[in-house]
């Protein structure tokens, strides 16, 4: 055969190939676009159904929260309520749209009315309310009106899911036919470039696995340092606290001299770990981009004082001056995130204390610009101490880096303190720079900008006021308390020892149980969720095997409408929700416990002081110390150690897929958190853990927040923590 005919052959062979190919194609387009309209009908009919299961949900959440509104009025109900009315208009608006079989269409129009009537019928509860007061309301919701038109609702929502039926599996029968034809022309196809298919795929596969394989081991070692960060500072810190805090109790008892001084410098070298370990996790946030820059109004000459108070025994210790100048066309509230605000100054001037012999530091603020309602504010802290030579200065915000390896040796420290510092004030879109002379000192220029607060009148820290004292009890009261949450645990017995009750604690219904076969008590808080044995199963052994009639008062962290009658119908005879309030509960075991005794009860009255801080609210702890600093100290370090330990054990739940195990954890933690005044910030995370069900990217996006949140409120507690003594 000449070449002349085997090109032709192989040009006839191309040809026929490709219009074989063309044909091919064609037909598996005109199959496949045939299934996509299938699949967009039949995603049509999915969401179809989803209105209608969320229109029965919205319903029910818009009954719950009316209900919810009438016992307890408050708005955040009636605005939940707004928001679900007008996403079931939206939802009934995309059912109209359905116009495709006359009998749905009907069935629909009667859905319409009937789910109007039933919002109407919630109107008009909410008018009685208004109108008539809460028992005329209650007595609306009682009649069976309601419940006939929701029975309803859920009768129409069946009918149409029973219609759309046969469409969908009309829809399935022609998606599986368009489905095969189009399979087979592709098998078709796929024969046809098996060859090349096969080498493209083994060489696309190679590099693949390479990428992931790679991509894994990266990971791997993030969650590994991670976890090694998270332990390191579990492990570190719970000794570490008891160091601090047992070293805190010996600096207030009469020492010898060399004692004292042995003490003091165990305090400093723990306090020197701790910031040390601050540091470390730090660096770790910031580089996982989890450290988020937070903006609240703030009072900078109140930040600037509260600071400089820290830095007052180790200045006088030194003998040098420190001092601070803000210029008085720097507004006084700012805008912006005074906590980092905090730790960039006391870094910079605790950096300036460690260097300077003698002499003074100065911090200056000045508006380096004003612009509208936007601030550039100029900060400068210049020191009097050993200076660092002009060739190290590029060198001293690198992380684990100083000006000379004699600084470390002579000085301590672990060159992070500048490195954080640079990428907190990066982080707020803010610039530093760095100057010095060797033998005369060293100054740090930053710039940082903040908006000015429309309103300028300095926030200030008011100290809630007590009118009248809860006065102890005369007569002996013996309480058993059943409680798992260590904080709450320590909140009782405060409350306990400075009413004059007698007192047990135990961990579990089980064990309350065992303690009542033994000794006798006038009354018992249970709390709801517990291991082992919860309040209920607890109560309902109580009353139906051990007979026994004692007053039982239960206590949970849980708000949804329905919990006290619960609480009631289990046998229990009273409900005290958490955050537990002092008054709330000392009237409880007086009206139940001490009633034969000389004292009245007595309402304690403050007044609603503001918090300095941007989280944590202290008035619920203040209310309950009663300037006890002692008590304060402890529930605060609780919550410092505590809070960091169950968001990480929620994370590790969540990496197991244990969603109960999250539900047990997010309970526990409202009661750990309500001590710091954090319920109303945090109730809705989680409620959100805690009751429902959700998707990765809706887990992630609300504990994030929480976690965000809680992270924020420790660094709070530490400061405040460190203002008692």
């Amino acid at each position: 055969m000449s070449g002349k005919n085997i090109s032709f052959y192989l040009l006839a062979a191309f040809v026929a190939g490709s219009l074989l190919l063309v044909y091919i194609q064609y037909n598996s387009s005109k199959n496949i676009h045939a299934l996509g309209e299938g699949n967009q009908k039949y995603l049509e009919e999915y969401k179809i159904n989803s209105n209608l299961r969320e229109l029965e949900k919205d319903l029910v959440r818009v009954e719950s929260n009316v209900s919810d509104y009438v016992s307890t009025g408050n708005l955040v109900f009636i605005h939940d309520i707004k928001l679900k009315t007008v996403k079931i208009n939206n939802d009934l608006s995309t059912l109209q749209q359905v116009s495709d079989d006359s009998s749905c269409i009907e069935l629909i129009d009667k859905l319409d009315t009937v789910v109007h009537a039933k919002l109407t019928f919630s109107n008009r509860i909410l008018q009685h309310l208004k109108n008539n007061g809460k028992e005329s309301a209650e007595a609306l919701i009682n009649t069976l009106e309601g419940k006939t038109l929701m029975d309803t609702v859920y009768s129409y929502v069946d009918k149409i899911k029973s219609a759309r039926h046969d469409i969908i599996q009309k829809l399935n029968k022609t998606n599986i036919q368009n489905g095969a034809r189009a399979e087979t022309f592709n098998y078709i196809l796929i024969a046809l470039t098996l060859i090349a298919a096969a080498v493209l795929f083994w060489f696309i596969f190679n590099i693949t696995q390479r990428l992931i394989a790679s991509e894994r081991k990266e990971k791997e070692a993030t969650k590994l340092k991670e976890s090694f960060l998270a332990n390191m500072s579990h492990e570190i810190r719970t000794p570490l606290n008891a160091i601090l805090g047992f070293t805190n109790l010996l600096q207030q008892q009469e020492l010898a001299v060399q004692s004292k001084e042995y003490v003091t410098t165990i305090d400093r070298s723990g306090k020197n770990l701790l910031t040390i370990l601050n540091d470390i996790l730090d660096i770790s946030k910031i580089e996982a981009g989890m450290l988020k820059i937070e903006a609240a109004p703030f009072s900078i000459r109140s930040i600037v004082r509260t600071t400089l108070d820290l830095f007052a025994a180790q200045i006088a210790e030194k003998n040098i001056v420190l001092k601070s100048e803000i210029n008085s066309d720097v507004p006084d509230v700012l805008i912006g995130d005074s906590s980092r605000l905090t730790q960039i100054i006391t870094n910079l001037i605790g950096n300036a204390l460690k260097f300077t012999k003698q002499g003074s530091i100065t911090l200056n603020i000045q508006a380096l610009s004003k612009e509208k309602n936007n601030l550039q504010t100029a900060i400068t802290i210049t020191d009097t101490g050993i200076g660092i030579e002009k060739e190290k200065l590029t060198d001293i915000f690198n992380r684990f880096q100083q000006a000379d390896n004699d600084i470390t040796r002579m000085y301590g420290g672990t060159g992070l303190g500048l490195s954080i510092v640079k990428e907190l004030i990066e982080l707020q879109q803010g610039t530093i720079e760095v100057s010095s002379t060797p033998g005369m000192g060293t100054t740090f220029r930053l710039m940082i900008p903040y908006t000015i607060a429309a309103n300028q009148d300095s926030l200030k820290t008011t100290t809630a006021s007590k009118e009248n004292q809860l006065i102890p009890f005369t007569k002996a009261i013996n309480i058993l308390a059943a409680e798992d949450n260590e904080v709450n645990q320590s909140l009782l017995k405060h409350l306990f020892n400075r009413w004059n009750v007698q007192y047990d604690i135990v961990s579990n219904g089980k064990l309350a149980i065992e303690m009542l076969q033994q000794k006798n008590y006038q009354l018992i808080l249970m709390d709801i969720q517990m291991p082992v044995m919860d309040g209920y199963t607890a109560t309902k052994e109580i009353r139906a095997s051990l007979k026994n009639s004692i007053p039982i008062i239960a206590m949970t962290a849980h708000a949804l409408s329905g919990e006290k009658e619960k609480c009631l119908l289990s046998g229990m005879n009273e409900y005290i929700s958490k955050p537990i309030e002092a008054t709330v509960l000392y009237n409880f075991i007086q009206s139940y416990a001490g009633k034969d005794d000389a004292t009245e009860t007595v309402l304690e009255k403050t007044n609603n002081g503001k918090s300095s801080y941007q989280y944590i609210r202290l008035d619920y702890m203040k209310e309950l110390s009663n300037g006890n600093t002692q008590f304060e100290k402890e529930v605060t370090e609780e919550f410092i150690q505590s809070v960091p330990e169950s968001i990480q054990s929620i994370e590790t739940a969540w990496e197991k897929k244990d969603t109960n195990e999250i539900s047990h954890l997010a309970h526990n933690l409202k009661s750990t958190i309500a001590i710091m005044g954090l319920t109303d910030q945090l109730s809705g995370y989680l409620d959100f853990l805690e009751y429902q069900q959700y998707s990765e990217e809706e887990f992630a996006k609300q504990f994030d927040r929480l976690k965000s949140i809680c992270l924020s409120a420790v660094s709070e507690a530490v400061q405040f923590n460190n203002t008692l003594q």
